[in-house]
């Protein structure tokens, strides 16, 4: 690990994941203090944070179409959409990011799910939209201006946002490691499968022991 090329990016840790709040992640809560330690490490030359940033009626949420139930999937654009409970809405105080993190050490925050026609996983790119395209988040371009080689991630949640930006960041031609432990699934049936999934695609999985 090159301290000068490497940056730590924490995902959507926010209180509407955290037991108690609108789509909770089971022991969300229990990385907070391990991840809050590791920001003010000093081991990174950049920390990023991603935020859910959803502006109310949101096309994946549940509530946006009649008869659906959070957790059903639709198709939207050609592609299967999970429907999620009404979650990080905009300006909410569940949308904020968790006040234990030192942001005061943030290079900067990452908004995302802010098209209210597009959901977006990724911290790197939407979802896809209507027109077929992923549209990026600017998030590689920060990275890269800095020197940034190296990429580790945590948050939440470990097969969603946390999947999906590792696996845009190796796209993007980033060097990437998933601190496993300092991520929590919303399914832990589907630990086997993220795990292949990431592996397959070049991704380091680590503990945060190995930082």
């Amino acid at each position: 690990m090159d301290v000068e090329k490497s940056a730590l990016i924490v995902v959507d840790m926010q209180p509407d994941f955290m037991p108690g709040g609108a789509l909770p992640v089971t022991e969300g809560d229990r990385i907070l203090e391990p991840i809050s330690r590791l920001m003010r490490s000093g081991r990174f030359r950049a920390i990023f944070a991603t935020q859910d940033w959803h502006p109310a009626g949101h096309i994946s949420f549940a509530s946006s179409h009649p008869g659906r139930r959070p957790f059903e999937a639709i198709e939207l654009y050609g592609r299967l959409q999970t429907l999620w409970p009404d979650h990080c809405v905009q300006g909410t105080t569940g949308a904020e990011l968790h006040r234990l993190l030192p942001t005061d050490g943030v290079a900067a925050i990452i908004r995302k799910g802010t098209d209210p026609l597009c959901d977006s996983y990724s911290g790197f790119r939407n979802n896809w939209n209507s027109r077929g395209e992923r549209p990026r988040t600017g998030l590689a371009g920060f990275l890269k201006e800095r020197g940034i080689a190296e990429i580790f991630l945590c948050g939440l949640a470990r097969d969603y946002c946390v999947n999906w930006s590792a696996q845009d960041a190796v796209e993007a031609g980033f060097q990437v490691q998933v601190l496993w432990d300092l991520t929590r699934p919303v399914d832990p049936k589907s630990n086997e499968s993220v795990r292949g999934q990431l592996l397959a695609r070049g991704v380091h999985i680590i503990g945060s022991d190995q930082v």
